[in-house]
């Protein structure tokens, strides 16, 4: 794993499945990695209640399955962008988590985190950000229950968001990793 690296996962919990079935992936969480310490790499991530670091275990062990995927760029982080990756994550850590899932809000959640730190820090804008209305229109079955007592019975369809699966299915990513892991798993800089 590097720096810069994006860490999907899938956490087991409401609203985050629905997430996963709104947009016909599996995946509905992700992090990128800013750092590694005796344990192995070091994930920060967008989460409830604040943005924060965790370690790769640690990261696995919410995921269900222990399904991960590790997806990067197709070059090497220079040093320099690899440093502006963990400043550009750090000055994010401790923010509140928008479970509104709303690009304009001045709270995070993790696409969003992951979206901006890499296009602040190496300029690149992965990704897609799209409306709620275009998102659920891609998938027509999506059951909008939940969705519609999440937003207290008014689904804000012309709110901008982006998503982890339009992360995941960018097609300028390359796939590192796709599979289970264990949570004692030990995964080391390459």
């Amino acid at each position: 794993m590097r720096v810069g690296d994006l860490v999907f996962i899938r956490i087991r919990f409401p609203p985050f499945t629905a997430i996963a079935s709104a947009t016909g992936t599996w995946t509905n969480h992700v992090g990128v990695v800013v750092d590694f310490n005796r344990s192995g790499p070091i994930i920060a991530e967008s989460r409830i209640p604040l943005s924060r670091r965790t370690t790769l275990r640690t990261y696995v062990r919410r995921s269900e399955g222990g399904r991960v995927a590790v997806l990067r760029l197709p070059r090497r982080l220079t040093s320099q962008e690899a440093e502006r990756v963990r400043t550009a994550a750090y000055v994010r850590l401790g923010r509140l988590y928008d479970t509104g899932f709303d690009i304009d809000s001045h709270r995070q959640f993790c696409s969003r985190f992951v979206h901006e730190v890499l296009s602040e820090a190496c300029g690149e804008s992965l990704g897609q950000i799209s409306t709620l209305s275009a998102l659920l229109l891609l998938h027509p079955d999506t059951d909008l229950r939940l969705w519609r007592l999440w937003y207290f019975g008014k689904i804000p369809w012309a709110r901008r968001t982006i998503t982890p699966a339009s992360l995941y299915l960018d097609p300028t990513l390359q796939v590192a990793f796709d599979g289970r892991l264990r949570a004692r798993a030990r995964i080391h800089p390459s």
